[in-house]
C-alpha cells in the first residue's frame, strides 16, 4: 500500500463536513484514515484499478476502469481490474441501480485517473531536473519533450508516493479522449468466455457446507410445526432447523437443510414434512387483486405532483379522452438464481455473492446481526443478471443466520422455483389517465391515478400515508413545463405480496401508460404522434431527439397506416425514444420487424455497452409486455419456471438499432432507461397497423 508502489484513492471526511479529498496510502496511513485504493501502480508498471459497483452484465467492470484510465493515460489491456469490497466510508454509495454508476462517480473518477498521472509527470521532472511544463504522460511512461527522455511509470511509483497530490488537477476536454466514448472491447468478456469469472453460485471455500429453504408458498406462512425424520435419513443432510431471515419488516420463516453438497441438501429438503400456519393474512388470487385495484382507481389518491385546476380545466375541454392501462407482476427471473455464502465466526461476519449492494449488505448485516460493522467484509463476485433483485438484503441475512447456527461456512442456493415464487415482485398496476385538448389539439389538462402496492409500504409497520414519490418517473419533463393543468397521484393497493424494484422501477409501467395514453391524445386531436410531443416539448434536447428519431426511422415518409409506433421515456437522467415496424405475416398474425431506439444518455463512456444495454432492455421489454407474467391463485405464485415463465426465445427478436445522440449534458443511465419506451412504441405501432388499442399486458401477438 505504501513505499514501493503509487497507491491513491479519496476519503469522505466524516459526517459529510468539506469535499472528498485524494491522497496517497502513505499519508493515509500516517493519518489513520482508511482509504479507498482506487488505483495502485507496482514498480513493474503494473496498474490495479478498483470497480466499486457490482458487474450484473451491464459494463460497470469495464467503464469504472476506462474512466480512471482515460485521465491516467494507460491502456485497458495493461490493467488489472479488482471489485472493490462492500463500505460505503470508502467507496461512497455502492448499490448498483438506478442507472447510477457513470452518473454518479464520473467526475471523481476523472479526476482521480488525472491526480496520480500529474504525480508521476511531477517525479519524473524532479528525476530530470526540469520544468513540469516540458513533460508529459502517455502509454503507462513520462516523456521530456526537449530529449525524449522517458521514464515508465514503475520506475517513477517510489518517488511519485511520496509526493503530496495536487488538489486542482485539470481534465482532458472531450475532444483529446483516447479511451472515454470509444467502443472498446469489454476486460471481462474474456473470463465469461473462458470460465474463469466467478460468479456467487461458483464460489468455494474449505468446509464449506450447503442449505437450502423450504419456504411457505404464501410467503408469510409461519412454521407450525415440521417433521424432519425422513430428512435426517439422506447421506450428507447434517443440520434441518426453522429459521427466519428479514424481508422488508416482516420476518419470513422456512426450515433450513444444510448438507455437505447441494444434491444432499435438496434430496433432504424434499421429504421434509412441514405444516403452515397462513392464518392472519389475506390468500388474494391475481383476479382479486386487480379487483381491487380498478376499485382504488375510485378513491381519492394521495398527490405527488400537480399545477393549475385540472378539474375545472378538464370540464371546459373541448375534447376529453379517458382510458385505463393494466400491467402485471413480474418475476425478476435472473438467470443466475439467488445464492450467498456467509462465514461468521470470532464475532466476524464474511459474505461472498452475486451483490448489487455491498454497502447496504455490510450495514444491514451489522445491525441484524449484532457485529461492529467494521467487521463485516462484503465481497462482491460477478452478477448472472440482477435487475434490483440482488440489491435486496434478505437471502445475504439468510446465509448469515444459517452460518451463525451451523458454526461454519455455508452456500445457500435457491432453486428457480424459490427464486421464481418467493417475491418480492415487479408490482402490477392500474392506471386511470384522463386529458382535456383545446380545439387545435393542445393538452390543456393532464391527470393520472395509479393503483398499485407503493414499493415504501411495504411490512406492517409502513407508514400507509406515504404517496408515491415516482408517479412522474419515465414522464418527459417537458410536459410539466408544457402543460398548464395536471395531477399525479396514487391509491395504494393493500396486499400481502411483497414488491420490489424492477429493472427501470416505476418506469416500467408508468411509461406503458403515459406513452401509450400520449399515442391516444394525438389520435383524438387529430396529429402525428411525434408532431403532437413535438408541440409540448419546447427544449433544444428533446427536440434533437425527435429529430433523430424522425431521421433513423424515416418517420414523415412511412405510409398511412403502415404499423409504426413511437414512445418517449425519461428517467434516471437519460432520454430514450423508441420506434417499433410492425406488420402481418402470411398467417395474418402480427410480427415485429424492426425497433429503432435512439438514446441520449449525455456524456458516456463505451457505445458497445450502451448498445448492448438497450439491446437487452428491449428483450427484457418483450418479455414483459407479450410474453410472461406472475398470476397467483389462493396467496400463492402460479408459475414456478420457465415452462410456465416464458421467455423470449431468438426467433422473436427483431431487428434492433441503437442511436446515441452526441451533447455535452452531464451523464445519466443506461443499463435501465432502455426499457420504458418499448411496449408503448409497440402497442402504438399495433394501433396503427390494425386499429386495436391494447391497454393491458401482457397480450399475446398471435391473438392480436
Amino acid at each position: 500500500m505504501s513505499g514501493a508502489a503509487l497507491t491513491i484513492g479519496f476519503y469522505l471526511p466524516s459526517c459529510g463536513k468539506g469535499s472528498e479529498e485524494i491522497i496517497t496510502a502513505e499519508n493515509a496511513i500516517n493519518q489513520n484514515i482508511e482509504l479507498n485504493a482506487w488505483i495502485s501502480i507496482d514498480t513493474t508498471g503494473g496498474v490495479t484499478i478498483k470497480s466499486h459497483r457490482a458487474e450484473m452484465g451491464q459494463g460497470a467492470w469495464q467503464v469504472v476502469p476506462q474512466i480512471v484510465a482515460e485521465e491516467l493515460e494507460v491502456d485497458m489491456d495493461k490493467v488489472n481490474i479488482l471489485f472493490a469490497p462492500g463500505d460505503q466510508k470508502k467507496y461512497g454509495p455502492q448499490v448498483t441501480g438506478g442507472s447510477s454508476t457513470v452518473s454518479g462517480g464520473y467526475k471523481m473518477l476523472l479526476r482521480t485517473g488525472a491526480t496520480a498521472r500529474e504525480m508521476l509527470i511531477e517525479a519524473a521532472a524532479k528525476k530530470w531536473n526540469a520544468k513540469k511544463e516540458d513533460c508529459y504522460a502517455e502509454n503507462a511512461t513520462v516523456i521530456h519533450k526537449p530529449t525524449g527522455n522517458k521514464f515508465g511509470y514503475g520506475e517513477l511509483v517510489e518517488a511519485a508516493s511520496k509526493l503530496q497530490p495536487p488538489q486542482n488537477v485539470k481534465l482532458k476536454p472531450r475532444s483529446e479522449y483516447k479511451l472515454v466514448g470509444k467502443p472498446l472491447p469489454r476486460q471481462d468478456t474474456p473470463l465469461k468466455v473462458n470460465g474463469k469469472a466467478v460468479f456467487g453460485i461458483d464460489k468455494k471455500l474449505d468446509g464449506m457446507m450447503y442449505a437450502v429453504v423450504e419456504r411457505s408458498p404464501r410467503i408469510l406462512g409461519k412454521v407450525k410445526s415440521f417433521d424432519d425424520t425422513e430428512a435426517k435419513k439422506i447421506p450428507g443432510v447434517k443440520h434441518v432447523f426453522k429459521m427466519q431471515r428479514a424481508v422488508f419488516d416482516n420476518m419470513q420463516e422456512g426450515v433450513a437443510v444444510v448438507a455437505d453438497s447441494f444434491w444432499a441438501a435438496q434430496q433432504g429438503r424434499k421429504v421434509l414434512k412441514i405444516e403452515w400456519d397462513d392464518s392472519g393474512f389475506e390468500h388474494l388470487s391475481t383476479e382479486e387483486l386487480y379487483k381491487r385495484m380498478k376499485e382504488d382507481l375510485n378513491k381519492d389518491h394521495l398527490n405527488d405532483r400537480s399545477a393549475g385546476d385540472f378539474v375545472t380545466a378538464f370540464s371546459k375541454a373541448d375534447k376529453k379522452v379517458e382510458a385505463v392501462y393494466e400491467t402485471p407482476y413480474e418475476t425478476h427471473s435472473c438467470m443466475e438464481p439467488l445464492n450467498c455464502v456467509a462465514w461468521i465466526h470470532d464475532n466476524k461476519c464474511e459474505v461472498w455473492g452475486p451483490i448489487q449492494g455491498p454497502d447496504w449488505i455490510q450495514s444491514d448485516l451489522s445491525q441484524r446481526m449484532g457485529i461492529p460493522i467494521e467487521n463485516v467484509t462484503v465481497n462482491m463476485t460477478f452478477l448472472g443478471g440482477g435487475f434490483g433483485r440482488k440489491a435486496f438484503m434478505d437471502y445475504p441475512h439468510e446465509a448469515a443466520v444459517i452460518s451463525k447456527q451451523i458454526n461454519a461456512p455455508v452456500k445457500v442456493i435457491w432453486t428457480r422455483e424459490d427464486d421464481m415464487t418467493q417475491g418480492p415482485f415487479r408490482p402490477g398496476a392500474v392506471y386511470g389517465c384522463k386529458a382535456g385538448l383545446t380545439k387545435n389539439g393542445r393538452i390543456m389538462a393532464f391527470q393520472t391515478k395509479a393503483a398499485m402496492q407503493n414499493m415504501d409500504q411495504q411490512g406492517p409497520h409502513a407508514d400507509k400515508t406515504m404517496y408515491n414519490s415516482s408517479t412522474i418517473e419515465g414522464l418527459l419533463k417537458g410536459y410539466l413545463e408544457s402543460v398548464p393543468n395536471y395531477s399525479f397521484g396514487d391509491v395504494p393497493t393493500k396486499s400481502p405480496i411483497p414488491v420490489m424494484w424492477w429493472r427501470s422501477v416505476y418506469s416500467s409501467t408508468n411509461g406503458f401508460a403515459y406513452e401509450s395514453f400520449m399515442d391516444e391524445l394525438a389520435h383524438e386531436a387529430g396529429k402525428d404522434p411525434l408532431d403532437l410531443r413535438r408541440a409540448h416539448l419546447d427544449n433544444d434536447r428533446y427536440q434533437a431527439l425527435i429529430d433523430a428519431i424522425e431521421e433513423k426511422t424515416g418517420w414523415k415518409t412511412r405510409g398511412k397506416n403502415s404499423g409504426w409506433g413511437v414512445a418517449i421515456t425519461e428517467c434516471f437522467g437519460s432520454i430514450v425514444g423508441e420506434a417499433v415496424k410492425v406488420s402481418k405475416n402470411a398467417d395474418g398474425k402480427i410480427k415485429i420487424d424492426k425497433a429503432i431506439a435512439v438514446m441520449d444518455c449525455g456524456w458516456y463512456v463505451n457505445p458497445d455497452i450502451i448498445r448492448a444495454q438497450v439491446e437487452g432492455s428491449i428483450v427484457m421489454a418483450l418479455g414483459a409486455a407479450a410474453k410472461h407474467e406472475t398470476h397467483f391463485e389462493d396467496g400463492k405464485a402460479v408459475e414456478k419456471n420457465f415452462d410456465a415463465y416464458k421467455m423470449p426465445r431468438i426467433s422473436d427478436i427483431p431487428e434492433i438499432e441503437v442511436h446515441i445522440m452526441e451533447n455535452s449534458e452531464r451523464p445519466g443511465g443506461v443499463g435501465e432507461p432502455g426499457l420504458p419506451p418499448f411496449a408503448p412504441a409497440l402497442c402504438n405501432a399495433i394501433f396503427d397497423l390494425t386499429g386495436k388499442r391494447i391497454r393491458k399486458l401482457p397480450f399475446n401477438l398471435d391473438e392480436v
